[in-house]
């Protein structure tokens, strides 16, 4: 049986092949080209991941016991030095950076799957490695999204990393929702089943991506890894395919500004 935390790290070696895939063809105008994140271009989202990975291997390791924690200027330090990069430096070095921190993830054994706890950096206490890996997850697989769908307008997230961003956020990254969520647009609760799927998103005082059982005010019609995609703002109607709608009490539009995304 695969942990939720090996299934997190397969995820992750396969948004980085993928990505690393795309990077060897992408034109340098493309590179300068926007991407699905409204405020960068794609080489921007290419350095984000980058350092990312920089930062993320840091914590790794302090959490680890291999390297002192990186001091409060440590983030700030990494952004400004992939910031001056050239965009074509920025797609490589990412392709390099998060190659060394999936190995790094990889080279962990089962017993550490089960027994280590990490702090990302943002959180005011470690959580489990599986976590950890899932906080880096959620990053790479949206983010590749905001390349990927520059060059293709129909991608979606991959398969595997939507079915383990699913089960992470119904569980020990639940609280995610309450960073990026904005439940004072909430009009009136509703339980938004997600059709084939054990999945709701519940809209209240409290916002949440639920296996829990509730009775279903609307629907969601669409493959999971859209509902992910409208959790975090990436489903706007540009990148809707066509038979993606939501009946109920509560529209997508109303839905899309609940999750205005990052």
């Amino acid at each position: 049986m695969t942990t939720l935390a090996a299934g997190t790290i397969a995820a992750l070696r396969s948004e980085h092949d993928t990505l690393a895939a795309a990077a060897a063809t992408i034109s340098p105008d493309q590179l300068k080209g926007p991407s699905g994140a409204s405020d960068w271009t794609v080489a921007q989202v290419f350095s984000h991941l980058g350092s990312g990975a920089e930062i993320t291997l840091a914590a790794l390791k302090a959490g680890l016991g291999e390297i002192e924690k990186p001091g409060p200027g440590f983030n700030q330090s990494v952004w400004d030095r992939w910031n001056a990069l050239s965009p074509e430096d920025q797609a490589a070095g990412s392709v390099e950076s998060n190659a060394t921190l999936v190995a790094a993830l990889e080279a962990l054994t089962p017993e550490q799957h089960e027994s280590v706890q990490i702090n990302p950096g943002f959180l005011p206490q470690a959580i489990p490695l599986a976590s950890f890996a899932g906080t880096r997850l959620s990053e790479v697989a949206h983010h590749s999204w905001d390349i990927r769908v520059a060059l293709d307008p129909a991608a979606g997230l991959l398969g595997d990393s939507a079915t383990v961003l699913a089960e992470h956020l119904s569980g020990g990254l639940s609280f995610y929702l309450g960073f990026i969520a904005k439940p004072d647009l909430v009009r009136e609760p509703a339980v938004v089943d997600v059709t084939g799927t054990p999945y709701r998103i519940v809209l209240g005082e409290q916002i949440s991506f639920t296996t829990e059982p509730a009775t279903a005010t609307a629907t969601f019609d669409g493959p999971l890894e859209a509902a992910l995609r409208l959790l975090v703002g990436r489903l706007s109607p540009q990148y809707t395919a066509p038979g993606i709608a939501v009946t109920g009490n509560v529209s997508l539009d109303e839905l899309r500004a609940v999750f205005p995304g990052f």
